[in-house]
């Protein structure tokens, strides 16, 4: 078999201009970038007003495992095969992080034959939009320290600043460092840390702006500081809205690219699920649905993270309503969640497999308390057994979920027929009746009390003092209504990576928070979980190269 770089290279793309046409996009609405890739401009907005909303898909999937499940990859192979059915459709992704794609995860365009190209475009630079949000979030924090440094007028706490600089890579010793170090012409001294991009407030608040104006509102109440009397200091009160504003107008636009088969994909956005809210742009996804009768999206990691936020952060803030959700899951992960070795997960274990099945039914569980219908699809690999699949099939069943087997990674849309006939049949015949999981009054504490008790399963919480300070002030300062956005390992339920399946008896620690006031939502950290990732001891960085003929290899 191929590798997914060298299948994608045998693609022959379209035009984007001709990929455009499905969706009825003029090629005066396109901004090209290069042949095969554009941003979709901001008149286009103004000829959709009036039209018709699509049906909106979320696919999500079980807790991660070394064993592979491929939320992406059925993501676009559903797209692909709603496509070959005749349907009016688009996948509505996120863009790649460099930090994964050269460290331990790759890239994030799906695999084998059910991919978004180019490929190696969309995995690096792809067309700046994390370039612009990390440029944004700097000059940022390059302005607060030099206000400081020039007088401190705002009469900044110097400890209490919240804004941090950010890179779009997998860097550990970026994680706690000091500034300001040399003569007094360069700066403050002080203790600070980087996070990753993908992590940082301006890549949430891109995510979830309307329009312009709503992007320039959300960065002027960013709280980048505290001062020394206990009040908020913003993006605003620094005099910076308008610069980072600049900075973004571009990637405020979402890109159109295109699947192996040529069916149309709105790329937008990229924060992770793990340490942030884990959707693309709500203006990707308002946009498709304005485009397409039947919108794919996909939600970061497990249904207890990605599935959770995209309900409880993106539809609550933008209105969005969901009608149908396709949980993935595999034979494999499933063993693997029930004690079976990693060598292993190709022989036939059926004891295993009943031990580990537990999380896909509290997934399950998950997602039907938010009244969405659910679809459960086994990505299937050719190590499978009719046993395996049946015990599932009928495991699921049991909780009133169909079970489809999809074949995308080896077949493209062609394998994810039986999905779309399905999914399409749920839409018709089961209607959704979304709701959050929590009211927007209820306390802060008790919000992480109830996502922690409801989706991953513990017994209760515990708050470290720095949480609970923090938890008080944000409180203080009127914004406990904020959805809560808890960041914690995506390996378990809980907040211990080492505890799989479907764990019980067991408390979650909430060690800080902090107030993404501009995106609107509360950060609560669980366990250990950081907010810049480190690389493995063998990064993927160290298999990419490029030949003389500019042919780049490694990528996956």
């Amino acid at each position: 078999m191929k590798a997914d770089i060298e299948i994608a290279r045998d693609c022959r793309m379209k035009p984007i201009a001709e990929v455009a046409r499905v969706l009825d996009i003029p090629e005066d609405d396109l901004e090209l970038y290069g042949k095969y890739k554009a941003k979709l401009s901001d008149t286009l907005w103004n000829k959709l007003a009036h039209a018709p909303l699509g049906k909106l898909v979320l696919v999500t999937a079980i807790n991660p495992t070394p064993a592979g499940e491929g939320k992406t990859t059925v993501t676009v192979g559903l797209g692909q095969a709603l496509s070959r059915l005749g349907k009016r459709a688009t996948v509505a992704l996120r863009e790649p992080s460099l930090g994964p794609c050269f460290g331990i995860k790759g890239g994030a365009s799906g695999g084998g034959y059910a991919q978004v190209v180019p490929m190696e475009e969309l995995n690096l630079h792809f067309t700046g939009d994390f370039h612009a949000i990390t440029s944004a979030n700097n000059l940022l924090a390059a302005l607060l320290d030099n206000h400081i440094h020039q007088g401190n007028a705002l009469g900044i706490d110097s400890k209490q600043i919240v804004i941090k600089r950010c890179l779009d890579m997998n860097d550990r010793v970026l994680r706690n460092i000091v500034v300001g170090l040399g003569g007094k012409a360069d700066g403050v001294v002080r203790e600070d840390r980087f996070v990753i991009s993908v992590a940082s407030e301006i890549m949430a608040i891109l995510c979830l702006a309307g329009d312009l104006a709503d992007l320039k509102r959300m960065l002027g109440n960013m709280i980048v500081a505290w001062r020394y009397d206990g009040s908020p200091v913003t993006t605003a009160d620094l005099g910076a809205t308008g610069a980072l504003a600049v900075l973004l107008k571009d990637a405020l636009k979402p890109n159109l690219v295109q699947t192996l088969e040529n069916s149309p994909a709105i790329v937008h956005g990229g924060p992770f699920a793990n340490i942030a809210h884990g959707c693309n742009s709500v203006r990707a996804t308002r946009l498709a649905l304005k485009l397409a009768d039947v919108v794919v999206t996909e939600a970061g990691f497990g249904a207890d993270l990605g599935a959770e936020k995209f309900f409880d952060i993106k539809c609550r803030k933008s209105g969005l309503k969901p009608d149908a959700v396709v949980l993935v899951a595999t034979v494999r992960a499933l063993k693997y969640n029930g004690g079976a070795a990693k060598s292993e997960l190709a022989v036939e274990n059926l004891a295993a497999l009943e031990r580990g099945i537990v999380n896909l039914g509290k997934h399950i569980e998950n997602l039907q308390k938010f009244g969405v219908p659910v679809v459960v699809t086994l990505n299937a690999f050719v190590t499978d057994t009719p046993a395996e699949q049946a015990l599932i099939s009928d495991y699921c069943r049991a909780r009133g979920c169909e079970v489809v087997l999809t074949e995308v990674w080896e077949k493209g849309g062609e394998g994810g027929m039986a999905l779309a006939r399905s999914v399409l049949n749920t839409l018709e015949n089961r209607p959704s009746d979304f709701r959050v999981l929590y009211p927007d009054a209820m306390p802060l504490e008790d919000k992480i009390a109830t996502i922690a008790r409801e989706i991953y399963g513990a017994d209760g919480v515990t708050f470290g003092p720095a949480a609970q300070k923090a938890l008080k002030k944000i409180s203080d300062v009127g914004m406990a209504s904020f959805p809560v956005c808890i960041a914690k390992t995506q390996y378990s339920l809980s907040d211990d990576p080492k505890k799989l399946g479907r764990p019980e008896g067991f408390t979650v620690h909430i060690r800080d928070a902090y107030v993404a006031a501009g995106a609107g939502f509360v950060v609560a950290l669980a366990g250990d979980i950081m907010t810049m990732p480190g690389l493995p001891k063998t990064p993927a960085a160290l298999g990419i190269d490029i030949d003389d003929n500019g042919l780049i290899s490694g990528l996956f």
